[in-house]
């Protein structure tokens, strides 16, 4: 992603995201670039790392200097994970083993199907009441 991005600058960004989304990262890029690169290789999806990444690409930020940050905080990110795994990982399989949480996740799985369920049938009816009786 680095290479497309510093080649194709901030005319390639503004095929990837939208002019509020990089107008925010070029403000913040502009600042200073590493508070943004430190937050989004730390940060739990849905934080926008891909966009970050390719802003300061795109900005001709330091490809040394980028591709340190990426592998030097994505690695303290996910050995915290696995440490957290293998704290509590006994104790959440022991959780996710009793019968209440069988029901629960039963319960939790019907209530986002019945919700989903309930937005595609809003979406259609709203997508038809646009179309106001043209005939497809």
């Amino acid at each position: 992603m680095d290479l497309v991005c510093r080649k194709g600058g901030e005319e390639g960004l503004q095929k990837m995201m939208s002019r509020k989304r990089l107008n925010y990262l070029k403000k913040k890029m502009s600042r200073s670039a590493a508070v943004p690169l430190i937050v989004s290789c730390l940060a739990p999806p849905p934080f926008p790392f891909t966009a970050v990444i390719a802003a300061a690409s795109a900005f001709q930020y330091p490809k040394l200097r980028l591709l340190g940050y990426v592998f030097g905080l994505r690695m303290v990110r996910f050995t915290l994970i696995g440490l957290a795994a293998i704290w509590f990982g006994r104790r959440i399989l022991r959780i996710a083993n009793l019968p209440e949480f069988t029901w629960f996740m039963v319960g939790f799985s019907a209530l986002c199907i019945i919700g989903s369920t309930l937005s595609i049938m809003r979406w259609i009816r709203l997508s038809r009441s646009r179309l106001g009786g043209v005939e497809r």
